[in-house]
């Protein structure tokens, strides 16, 4: 009976071990296709990101690539927003909704990249990427965000944009750079129209 306990327990965690190497190697194989692995922000710098982001009570928000949905959660928490988040990775997905069952973190996630949904009536766009994802990405927000739109990157600058205003990282807080971008053409449709080289700044 001993015996055959060890074995199923023996089993159970092979098993355990199994899901979890499987669940490992779809991260990384979905970070390698999207351009975007999952580097959690600490939690000083999301509550800093926020704070700049000025965001207003109502405002509508979205994290374009939302990890464990640590931005969505202060969002709402601290500022009241209406936060929504986009994650590919099925495996950071999981550890998402687990933490939102596990401490009530606040915050809608959804399994999904955000290039298949619309951003047109955003406030504020919460992003933390590689370059070459921010500038694969650019012609949607140019595409899509609406005049007023605030566009806020942590550590690295989007494309050709220009940002309004660049917060300096901070040695001591570990905080590092800020990107802070306006949209201030008067709609989505006009700028895709037009055609031009991007007037966000």
């Amino acid at each position: 009976m001993l015996h055959l306990i060890q074995l199923v327990l023996s089993i159970l965690v092979l098993l355990f071990v199994a899901i979890l190497i499987l669940g490992l190697f779809t991260s990384f194989a979905v970070a390698i296709l999207a351009g975007s692995p999952f580097v959690p922000t600490p939690i000083k710098a999301v509550k800093e990101v926020l704070k700049k982001a000025e965001i207003k009570k109502g405002d509508i928000l979205y994290d374009i690539g939302a990890g464990d949905g640590r931005f969505l959660h202060y969002a709402e928490k601290l500022y009241k927003a209406k936060a929504t988040g986009f994650e590919i990775d099925p495996f950071v997905f999981l550890l998402a909704k687990l933490k939102k069952i596990a401490f009530g973190w606040k915050g809608k996630i959804i399994r999904g990249n955000f290039i298949n949904y619309s951003l047109r009536n955003a406030d504020v766009i919460i992003c933390y990427m590689l370059p070459e994802s921010l500038k694969k990405y650019q012609k949607k927000f140019d595409t899509e965000l609406p005049k007023g739109c605030k566009v806020i990157s942590y550590s690295f600058h989007i494309g050709s944009w220009k940002p309004y205003k660049i917060i300096q990282p901070n040695k001591k807080t570990g905080i590092k750079k800020i990107f802070i971008y306006a949209v201030r053409d008067k709609s989505a449709k006009i700028r895709t129209r037009k055609k031009t080289t991007s007037k966000i700044t």
